[in-house]
């Protein structure tokens, strides 16, 4: 069958067909390459679409036979991951998580940026539809076009290529989440640090959004690499082995980061009411120390005649005299108790 140049609308990121783990030369619609595989009776088609519309998908949907609502779920986004199975067709949903940038984890608002990848697999064929920014898989496709002997394994392959990408891209942002988590740590147990618990909730909150990518995928996972479908060959299944023991890594961390940042709230929170505290010790003992004075010049000022040392010519010196001893004993007692 003749190539038939097409070309490529917005939300087709690539269409493109191979055959022994080699890309045909050419652009390719989806029906001509569907055409082409069957014809030949070898090979396999991958497109690629961003953020389509139900009308946009819906041709496609129409040539590779996907179900209904698993085009649904595809087209609208905003699911959990999960791997479902339909007649002849795998349908697999992840997360994707891209760490967003900031001078300082003390004063970020958003740490975790997550988009989507849901992917079509069938004997011949796999439709990619990606939803945010960060979700590109153009270094998937061009590694695996760089190694045909892995992708000469099938549609299996491309989805285990998708798996492993998503999943290394969790590991590099638990990485450098830890170190911010590191960097808090280290400020909350500052001796003068004066860290706002709010920003420690702000960390928990990106936490439990990554949580929501890492731990529902590993049941999707565990049942690939348990022979969920045959459109899962065995040799492609011990590769998803290593992706799944890395999400468990992952996940572990995760689940490690949310337990470390619940003790540092609780220590922020103890800190600032030792600091609390501490000031009320401080203001009861200057309180107690100004009492003295008050308490002399209150009892001086009820202008009664008959009062000891009233008259007397060195009754003044004597009381100020007094009053310093009194105050400067207790300033002295306070401070040897750490009041002051």
């Amino acid at each position: 069958m003749p190539r038939i140049r097409v070309p490529v609308s917005a939300y087709v990121v690539d269409c493109a067909v191979y055959v022994d783990g080699e890309r045909l030369k050419g652009r390719w619609s989806h029906d001509a390459a569907i055409d082409e595989v069957r014809a030949r009776g070898e090979g396999f088609v991958w497109i690629g679409l961003h953020e389509p519309t139900d009308d946009q998908i819906e041709g496609i949907a129409d040539t590779f036979g996907l179900h209904e609502l698993a085009v649904e779920d595809a087209v609208h986004a905003h699911n959990r991951p999960k791997l479902e199975r339909y007649d002849d067709s795998l349908f697999m949903v992840l997360k994707t998580v891209c760490y967003v940038g900031h001078a300082e984890p003390t004063s970020a608002n958003e740490i975790v940026e997550t988009g989507e990848v849901q992917a079509f697999v069938g004997r011949d064929f796999v439709v990619t539809v990606r939803h945010g920014r960060h979700s590109g898989l153009q270094e998937v496709r061009r590694r695996l076009e760089a190694d045909p002997e892995q992708l000469g394994l099938g549609p299996a392959a491309v989805l285990h290529a998708i798996a492993d990408h998503v999943v290394d891209t969790y590991l590099d942002v638990v990485e450098t989440i830890e170190d911010d988590i590191d960097e808090m740590e280290a400020e909350v147990f500052a001796p003068r640090s004066a860290m706002d618990p709010e920003q420690i909730y702000v960390m928990k909150r990106e936490i439990l959004e990554l949580r929501r990518a890492v731990m529902p995928l590993l049941k999707p996972l565990h049942k690939i690499t348990e022979g969920y479908s045959s459109l899962i060959p065995h040799e492609v299944r011990s590769y998803f082995r290593d992706v799944e023991d890395h999400l468990s890594s992952v996940a572990e961390r995760v689940a490690g980061f949310n337990e470390l940042l619940t003790t540092l709230v609780d220590a922020v929170l103890a800190k600032t009411s030792m600091r609390q505290n501490q000031d009320m010790r401080k203001i009861t003992a200057y309180a107690a120390i100004i009492t003295v004075p008050t308490m002399i010049a209150g009892i001086y000022g009820m202008n009664f005649d008959s009062m000891p040392e009233l008259h007397w010519r060195f009754g003044y010196p004597a009381v100020i005299v007094v009053i310093l001893a009194l105050c400067g004993l207790l300033y002295r007692n306070f401070r040897k108790n750490g009041w002051l």
